[in-house]
């Protein structure tokens, strides 16, 4: 029953804790939400970016974004090296103090802020030395994020052809059902069931009719350089589209899988209530990672916090916000639901699958081995097992096969989702810092296509598994760079600093401890890594300026307000 304890209080603990008490306190000493200012939706509103959303939408859209695979892959690193207690912990308190925090201040922050980027509104609190350090940072950042979400949704695609059709049925539906919502003011009740219900018949014809490429080439490219290709095509087009058109829908609906599949991942968590077969606690040490403090807090990043939901909530969230009291559920309430994602993923991982092998035997440990099933496939097929073993028992008559494969389809989909809305928000941010200066980058398709074009490099050329290593610090970083924006932005509105401050200086002290430790492996190791090394030791810097530059920034606004005549 220890499963079904922490699976209550959790829920507990975010709604109550969480939503209620610290989100409420945000509310009342810092954002002060207030309706009757005009949204940059309503100001802003061009029908392409700016466009108002219906509330629930735009939380699917919002929470589509910020979630991709990224609950799921930190939380089973995490537990493979330290344990599940500790990773738990982190999860809750990082997300309640932390990662909530920072999601909500910056969506706030920048629709007060006419919509602009968290980079953006550097500039106008930091000044544009800092502004133009952390947009070149945030773009580099982008690219290897829409690299790597491209191979591992193509891999994906190869290994479970069943999931094809599903995964691209999705935009048509998505895009009708955008049409029925703002141009035929339809029911959303009534189009979302009916939208829902086709993306389940595609699940069950992508099962009927499996699309699986030749194993040489198609077109002139392997199937994985294909399967890439026409996703970073994808991305390239729906991030120019207008998003009610397929933003909106297609992460609303998606949203929808996501839930499904958690709601069959909770039923069986409570019908089966499995015992916890994975350690509680391994120690302070992983032989991998390193020291459970700063490591466990850079693998463990959506779920508890993430600098790439600044991104979102600067990039796409805050120009489609109607008013401003949908923030608080929008933003904190997403980024709860992803902590409640991320702790379901410790349940069901450490529940359904075996560190060793149980008493009496019985268990195919290739299938259901925490450690045999993440060293085969990797933290996709980990989830994919633990969830498929406890929905199987719980209803026999669904397949281990079958169960499985509703659980990555979700992973899957989210991947997607991520992939165009991060081709968008990379776009923007390369028009706010160079495209006022350079006219050809201020058309949106030329500077999608070298967007995309870059990203493709780095995924065609394997060049992301050499970068992939530090990404985990890297958009950590992030975070806390946001946080001491936020914070600069909090000082010069005379509004009380803590909440984004005291989190701002943790994250940038555990970031510069976590490239330290890797720095030092990396030039340590048998055969010396010297460009991660070096990459680390440049982070280091970055964090250390950036840290400077924000209380310098501080002290200059704390003296402006004290001095300023009453």
């Amino acid at each position: 029953m220890l499963t079904v304890f922490i699976l209550i209080s959790s829920c507990l603990f975010f709604f109550f804790v969480g939503y209620r008490y610290y989100a409420g306190r945000l509310d009342r000493e810092v954002i002060h939400p207030d309706n009757s200012i005009s949204t940059p939706a309503v100001l802003q509103g061009d029908g392409v970016d700016f466009v108002q959303s219906k509330p629930l939408v735009l939380f699917g859209h919002n929470f589509a974004s910020i979630a991709g695979a990224g609950p799921v892959i930190g939380p089973i690193v995490a537990m493979h090296h330290f344990g599940w207690a500790v990773t738990l912990v982190w999860i809750l308190l990082g997300n309640v103090f932390i990662g909530a925090v920072h999601d909500y201040l910056t969506l706030m922050a920048s629709v007060r802020n006419r919509g602009s980027s968290i980079a953006d509104i550097a500039e106008n609190t930091m000044g544009i030395r800092a502004k133009a350090v952390f947009a070149i940072f945030l773009v580099l950042a982008m690219l290897l994020v829409i690299a790597v979400f491209g191979v591992v949704a193509a891999k994906t695609l190869i290994a479970q052809p069943q999931m094809v059709l599903p995964t691209f049925a999705i935009i048509p539906i998505s895009i009708v059902l955008g049409w029925f919502i703002y141009y035929r003011n339809a029911s959303l009740v009534i189009a979302s069931i009916v939208a829902v219900a086709g993306v389940v018949l595609s699940i069950y014809l992508g099962f009927q009719f499996p699309v699986m490429l030749p194993e040489s080439e198609v077109m002139g490219l392997s199937p994985l350089m294909f399967w890439f290709v026409i996703l970073m095509i994808y991305s390239a087009v729906a991030s120019v589209l207008p998003v009610n058109i397929l933003l909106q829908p297609r992460d609303y609906l998606s949203t929808y899988i996501l839930f499904g599949s958690m709601a069959l991942a909770v039923l069986a968590l409570i019908w089966v209530h499995p015992e916890l077969h994975t350690p509680a606690y391994r120690g302070g040490f992983s032989e991998e990672q390193g020291p459970v403090w700063p490591m466990l807090f850079v693998l463990v990043a959506c779920g508890a916090v993430s600098g790439f939901h600044s991104l979102v909530a600067g990039g796409t969230t805050s120009k489609q916000l109607a008013v401003e009291s949908q923030g608080r559920p929008i933003a904190y309430g997403g980024m709860l639901t992803e902590g409640f994602v991320a702790v379901v993923t410790v349940l069901l991982v450490s529940g359904g699958l075996y560190w060793v092998t149980p008493v009496g035997g019985g268990v195919d440990m290739d299938m259901l081995g925490f450690r045999e099933t993440l060293k085969s496939g990797g933290w996709i097929l980990a989830y994919g097992h633990g969830f498929g073993n406890l929905v199987h028992q719980m209803l026999p008559f669904l397949s281990f096969t079958f169960a499985s494969m509703i659980a990555v389809l979700a992973l899957n989909t989210f991947v997607l989702t991520t992939l165009d809305s991060a081709v968008r928000i990379t776009r923007f941010i390369v028009q706010e810092s160079i495209g006022r200066k350079i006219v050809l980058l201020q058309s949106k398709y030329i500077c999608t296509l070298l967007v995309v074009f870059f990203a493709y490099l780095i995924g065609a050329t394997d060049g992301w598994e050499k970068i992939w290593p530090i990404f985990g610090a890297t958009n950590q970083l992030i975070a806390a760079i946001a946080l001491f924006v936020v914070a600069t932005w909090l000082m010069a509105m005379n509004k009380p600093t803590k909440f984004a401050l005291y989190p701002a200086i943790f994250m940038v002290v555990t970031t510069i401890g976590a490239l330290a430790w890797q720095s030092y492996r990396f030039y340590t190791q048998p055969e010396p890594n010297i460009f991660l090394g070096t990459a680390a030791v440049f982070l280091i810097v970055l964090a250390l300026f950036v840290g400077y530059e924000g209380m310098v920034t501080l002290k200059g606004w704390r003296r402006k307000l004290t001095t300023a005549p009453a």
